[in-house]
């Protein structure tokens, strides 16, 4: 078992009273490593080497194109790492390996993405009246505090650190507590590799969420705040936030629908619902949950799903041929199993899986459920889990409410032939992203944004920069 420590100002050292907290493989319910809980002391020291990193102007006045030299760097360091960083996520996460694998690669492209925007952050021009000129300039927020969860522990810290250090920010990165081994990893790769960030723009603080995470978000030198996780969490955030105004960006819940119309590609169909549903044991946000699927097609598509799914092993994430990993925890487990058994009191008809997978670790079967209506938890409930509702419809009209009888908006998918009927639906979901004929999918360049509860804000793309960088106006009277 190992004995990790947090990165802090430059330093590897444990929590200031010395306490640690087990992590462990859910695979098998055996602790891997111990890792330190750090306190409100240990923030505020972050939080200073934080703000005299950004402060020193060594980082934010960096040329942008040297900053983006050294994300080019992190990348290559991560690319280079990616199968032993894998191992260690697919150990504490669960996940297959094969995820875990290309989960870190995209975090690597995500770095290479921002390291090529490093010098193209520009203000503009502005025409005034009277002999003046006028123009604006966009400087980095600041010190910058990025909370990490559990489901893409790598791969989701690397999606918010790498536009904030492209932006000349400093970065507190706050992996899960279920899961920092792998964000731990990496930082040590980056370390060991002496990429040139200085001593203070990037630290890794380890905790409690409850403890750490509202520290953070509640801390007046923090400037702005950057949240994966669910609704509550979300809401405690942006409470502790506005105590200081501190701006955030906040990418919550989903209750994704797949809408599956009779002229689709449904063997295609199949095998995306699963991939959407299934994947990561169905713990993601932008997980295909709801299958709207029309009458008429109905049946063969459910046959096809419960086929597909059922040629995919469940087993450690090690392991080969695996395809569906174990849930993060055996807590987690349980409340995926009660949220499953509180909707079927409301109907609906387990047609493949439900229930815990006996043995050791956190597993569950893949489960499908038909006969769900919109009044049902299934159908609008959160589950975090293996378990995908299916819906009837007729019209067009009626596939396009169901999808929207949601107090998510994240991504919503669309099945057809019909590029008008696919266009038009595209136009009137009421979610941040929609992908048709395809399910799930999305790249570096492309934003990540959700409407509703599913949060505020964008990640990815070059639209995330905006959160990371203000705006300061200068007049000059000539």
């Amino acid at each position: 078992m190992s004995a990790e420590k947090m990165y802090i100002a430059g330093e590897w050292t444990d929590s200031e009273n010395g306490d640690v907290s087990q992590a462990i493989n859910p695979a098998t319910g055996d602790s891997i490593a111990t890792v330190p809980k750090a306190t409100v002391n240990d923030v505020n020291r972050s939080v200073e080497a934080s703000r005299a990193a950004l402060q020193n102007s060594e980082w934010k006045n960096m040329d942008p194109a040297q900053r983006g030299r050294i994300l080019n760097k992190m990348a290559a360091v991560t690319y280079g790492a990616a199968k032993e960083l894998a191992k260690i996520e697919s150990e504490n996460n669960g996940k297959t390996f094969r995820e875990a694998l290309s989960e870190i690669r995209y975090g690597a492209w995500t770095l290479e993405y921002f390291a090529g925007l490093t010098d193209k952050i520009e203000g503009s021009t502005i025409p005034v009246p009277g002999n003046r000129l006028n123009y604006t300039l966009r400087q980095p927020l600041g010190v910058t505090a990025h909370i990490v969860p559990w489901n893409f522990p790598l791969q989701l810290a690397l999606r918010s650190i790498a536009p904030a250090l492209a932006a000349g920010c400093t970065v507190i990165a706050k992996p899960a507590s279920w899961t920092p081994l792998s964000l731990i990893a990496w930082m040590k790769k980056i370390d060991e590799a002496e990429v040139g960030l200085p001593s203070g723009v990037l630290q890794v603080i380890t905790g409690s969420g409850g403890l750490i995470g509202d520290a953070l978000a509640g801390h007046k030198g923090v400037d702005g705040i950057v949240l994966t996780g669910g609704v509550p969490t979300g809401k405690t955030v942006m409470a502790k936030a506005s105590d200081n105004l501190t701006p955030v960006t906040l990418e919550l819940g989903g209750k994704g629908a797949n809408i599956v119309f009779p002229d689709a590609n449904l063997k295609y169909a199949a095998k995306a619902i699963c991939f959407g549903i299934f994947m990561n044991a169905g713990q993601m946000c932008w997980a295909g949950s709801r299958l709207i699927v029309h009458e008429d097609i109905h049946d063969e598509l459910v046959d096809a799903v419960v086929a597909e799914v059922g040629k995919w092993k469940v087993g450690p994430g090690m392991s080969e041929g695996v395809r569906i990993g174990s849930l993060v925890h055996e807590t987690h487990r349980s409340e995926v199993l009660e949220k499953l058994a509180n909707g079927l009191e409301h109907g609906g008809q387990i047609v493949c899986g439900g229930k815990a997978v006996s043995g050791d670790g956190a597993f569950m079967e893949a489960t499908v459920v038909t006969d769900v209506d919109q009044d049902n938890p299934l159908f609008y409930d959160e589950l975090f889990g293996p378990v995908l509702s299916v819906t009837k419809f007729a019209t067009d009209e009626e596939a396009l409410a169901l999808a929207n009888h949601s107090d998510f908006g994240l991504l919503n998918g669309i099945w057809t032939n019909n590029l008008s009927r696919a266009h038009n639906l595209a136009r009137d979901l009421e979610s941040g992203m929609v992908s048709i004929n395809e399910y799930p999918i999305t790249f570096p360049q492309t934003a990540f944004t959700g409407w509703k509860q599913s949060g505020i804000g964008i990640e990815q793309s070059k639209d995330a920069l905006n959160f990371y960088t203000k705006v300061k106006n200068v007049n000059v009277k000539l």
